[in-house]
């Protein structure tokens, strides 16, 4: 039996307890019976799982092949410099993992510190005595006390209330209060019942007494939270794009390695020789700087965020963030600032001003002694310190604001509170020789009270209501009646002067709208899904500029009917926005739109956003009002609980993919001069230009920083006015691997191949001939780190100052090579010898075919509009 449908005593027989409450042993048997009142915490994955992780993904087992095969090398025949190889793949895997590690243990740091959303005490009636108890000791059956400001710690059927009014955001998206009450209620879904108050809510004015009918997991929270935590994240576009990689690479340096074993056995090299060289290509086609290259570019991304009040928990999210193509934003406390202000003013049956509060006409003396006494705020004692505040709610605060801010000083003889039945409030006042009747709330409950006014003045009221509601606008009227005989309660209300009516509305964050611009710039669609009434949300989307006059509204019960088609359909109208939604309803939308392809951002602060945070692609939770359900199952968390913000992240996102790219672009193109010497050897019998020791000279020397530093390249000027990347959209695709394989790769072979046959030709050593080989390719590359900054732009015009860890690379890289090539240490271990200066005055020219190729590559391309 629906335990709102019933009288209070029937609830309370239900769950065989009374108004003295339970008994101290009988609370004791149905704790062991029922289990503590609090939400199961699903953890992470112990430590040692999460190192597992990190270091058996596809692209780390490719590397620990590669290790084993180097260390394998030089357990056979040592002095190739394999065994060196392999200590640094290793090294490379290991500092990535803890990389990764050590930015999920700060954000698992940062969130720690967020408060926690339910109460940690309540006051309960145990034999007949009301006590403080722990939350977690609660038990269905027991009877609670609540009042204004207290949080509900458990889902409750309420037996008596005065006055109640309660926050039920967090489970509902409803941005105003609601009253409540303990009458039966005919309501199907028990969260739409007046006479509930739900764990993870909050009471604003008035005191209830309640009994608790689920604790736990067994509430509506508790079962959000569990179906929350049941949800696997898909994997973001970068964790597919990477696992393609590994096994594109895999097959390609697999591949590349068997056909030059059987090459050279073919050549009748020996068996040992041709595994050597075979290891060698399988080496130098590992991009060994993938896995830090894409963690440091996502790490300081999520840097860059964090100073834009975007916290990310999730590394991955980052460049997720980058390919959304359709954010569902909620609207209070994110387009809007969550605080209710007056807007307009209708002084008796005529409107007195239609402007923003600055600017509002001074209010009736009459209505601003109804708005300072006709109230539930109190002043209280705020510390030590001795200053005193409001305490009540921020809709009541904001009405005192408009009439001064002053507390009425007429002294209090009789209120009649606000309920879910009556929909108004008044308060009586001792008056000079008489008393004073103070009334508000909603129109159609204060006009009928109202005496002296016609038909046709009447008719103007309701058309002023109209015309604020349709505004979006939540209206009060307001009342009063002065008399100087007795009274009763019961003829209080009646005569009524009608005062006026006031609307007021949540302003909408001043940066919001342009952030609406930008992204629909960015090819990114806006839809909003709220729990608020579709006046409110309408109004809003269209002062943001979220729709236009075009808009088409749908309810959560609308929704509730369509079927998995219908919805989809219905989602290709780019006007639409989604008011009274529900829980189970989010999620739908959510999933409805990735079905049509679609890449979807969610943010969402309440218990109720949850599920639908983690059917996302990308979640993200509110972090000033948000609930810490809504946090865990998100990927990200806004500090700012702004809109904009979340615009700010996707710039950084799209950065990040492209940043990714020009990683690969520039480490690509070093694998065909490291090639080309093999393939001379095997082929032509041209002596090696290149050892497997100087290819790793290079992959992880010379070429790691550098590369690492074109993952701090600042986001392209017109990164925001590109379409969302496609879902398909590869990271190594054919054009980058054109540019890499075909337009700069060979120009680097060239004058690696060129320098090693100056050096012969001049009689020279071989480990100086394999110096200069090496040594063209470091310089070469060096102009390749510039050329990789863009794909769009010309070299000429991208500034060195835009990019500091590019200075870094290049020093870096200059260090490195004066290592290899001019200490004696260097040359042994690397197996070269210094190069003179006329070898370096040989190759540098080199630098004007390569930079030629990529820049008429760049203008061809720019001709034919690539995205």
């Amino acid at each position: 039996m629906r335990i709102h449908a019933l009288l209070p005593d029937e609830a309370l027989a239900t769950l065989r307890s009374g108004p003295d409450g339970l008994s101290g042993a009988e609370a004791e048997r149905r704790l062991g019976e029922f289990g503590p009142n609090d939400v199961e915490d699903h953890r992470g994955p112990p430590l040692h799982h999460r190192i597992f992780k990190q270091v058996t993904h596809f692209l780390a087992l490719l590397l620990w092949v590669a290790a084993a095969l180097a260390a394998g090398a030089e357990l056979w025949q040592g002095g190739q410099g394999m065994g060196i190889l392999a200590l640094a793949i290793v090294g490379v895997i290991v500092i990535n993992a803890s990389f990764s590690l050590w930015q999920e243990y700060r954000s698992e740091r940062a969130l720690e510190v967020l408060q926690k959303l339910l109460p940690r005490q309540a006051r309960v009636v145990r034999d007949g005595q009301v006590v403080e108890v722990p939350t977690d000791l609660l038990v269905p059956g027991d009877v609670i006390l609540v009042a204004g400001g207290d949080a509900i710690p458990a889902d409750c059927r309420i037996l008596h209330a005065m006055g109640l009014q309660a926050n039920i955001a967090a489970m509902t998206g409803e941005s105003a209060s609601v009253p409540r009450d303990a009458q039966p209620s005919a309501e199907h879904e028990i969260a739409a019942a007046a006479n509930v108050l739900l764990a993870g809510t909050s009471v604003t004015v008035g005191e209830a007494r309640a009994v608790v009918f689920a604790t736990g997991a067994r509430t509506l929270f508790g079962e959000i939270a569990r179906l929350t935590q049941a949800q696997r994240p898909p994997p973001t576009p970068l964790q597919r794009e990477v696992a393609h990689l590994s096994r594109l690479v895999a097959v390609l340096a697999t591949g590349l390695g068997v056909v030059f074993f059987l090459a050279g056995r073919i050549i009748g090299m020996p068996l040992w020789d041709s595994l050597l060289f075979a290891i060698g290509i399988i080496v130098a086609n590992v991009p060994e700087g993938l896995l830090p290259t894409v963690t440091l570019s996502l790490a300081m991304a999520a840097q860059r965020l964090a100073r834009r009040r975007m916290l990310v928990r999730h590394l991955s999210a980052v460049e997720a963030l980058g390919s959304v193509s359709v954010i569902c934003t909620d609207k209070t406390g994110t387009l809007t600032e969550n605080r209710m202000v007056p807007a307009r003013v209708a002084l008796g049956d005529r409107m007195a001003g239609d402007e923003a509060l600055g600017a509002l006409p001074q209010i009736a003396p009459d209505m601003a002694d109804a708005l300072s006494h006709c109230h539930s705020l109190r002043r209280m004692q705020n510390g030590a310190a001795g200053s005193r505040t409001l305490n009540g709610d921020p809709l009541e605060v904001a009405l005192l604001g408009l009439a001064g801010g002053e507390l009425g000083a007429r002294p209090l003889l009789h209120e009649l509170p606000f309920d879910a039945a009556r929909r108004r409030m008044s308060t009586l006042h001792q008056d000079d020789g008489g008393v004073v009747l103070y009334t508000k709330g909603a129109l159609d409950t204060v006009l009928p009270l109202c005496g002296g006014l016609d038909r046709a003045a009447q008719d103007r009221i309701k058309g002023l209501e109209a015309d604020m509601a349709n505004a979006g606008l939540r209206v009060l009227a307001c009342a009063f009646r002065r008399w100087g005989g007795p009274w009763t309660p019961e003829t209080l209300e009646q005569d009524l002067v009608f005062l006026g009516l006031i609307g007021l509305e949540d302003p909408v964050r001043p940066e919001v709208p342009d952030a609406i611009a930008r992204s629909r710039d960015a090819g990114i669609r806006s839809i909003m899904i709220t729990g608020d009434h579709p006046l409110t949300a309408l109004a809003v989307a269209r002062r943001i500029g979220m729709v236009g006059h075009d808009a088409h509204v749908l309810s959560g019960d609308q929704v509730q009917r369509m079927s998995e088609i219908q919805l989809q359909l219905v989602l290709d109208h780019h006007g639409i926005i989604f008011a009274r939604t529900r829980v189970d309803q989010k999620r739908r939308i959510v999933a409805a739109l990735q079905k049509k392809g679609e890449f979807v951002a969610v943010t969402g602060d309440g218990v109720n956003d949850a599920p639908a945070l983690r059917q996302a692609d990308v979640g993200i939770a509110m972090g000033r009002g948000g609930t810490d359900v809504a946090r865990e199952a998100a990927d990200m968390i806004m500090v700012d609980d702004n809109f904009a913000t979340i615009v700010a992240a996707v710039e950084e996102g799209r950065a990040v993919f492209d940043n990714i790219r020009k990683f690969l672009g520039y480490i690509l193109t070093s694998n065909i001069p490291q090639i080309v010497p093999f393939l001379g050897f095997v082929l032509f019998g041209v002596p090696l230009a290149l050892t497997i020791i100087q290819i790793l000279a290079i992959d992880l020397g010379s070429d790691m920083v550098p590369a690492l530093a074109l993952a701090a390249e600042k986001p392209a000027a017109d990164v925001m006015q590109r379409l969302p990347r496609r879902r398909n959209q590869r990271l190594l695709d054919w054009p980058l691997m054109v540019r890499a394989y075909l337009v700069r790769g060979p120009m680097q072979a060239l004058a690696g191949m060129s320098a090693f046959h100056f050096v012969t030709g001049r009689d020279g050593s071989y480990a100086e001939a394999t110096a200069a080989c090496l040594a063209a390719i470091i310089a070469m590359q060096v102009v390749n780190l510039f050329l990789s900054r863009s794909d769009r732009s010309l070299v000429f015009f991208r500034r060195l100052p835009g990019n500091r860890l590019l200075v870094w690379g290049l020093l870096a890289e200059g260090a490195i090579a004066a290592f290899i090539l001019y200490t004696t240490a260097g040359n042994l271990l690397f197996q070269t010898a210094p190069v003179p200066l006329e070898v370096w005055l040989f190759i540098l020219p080199f630098a004007i075919p390569l930079i030629v190729a990529d820049e008429a590559w760049k203008w061809v391309m720019g001709r034919k509009g690539r995205p």
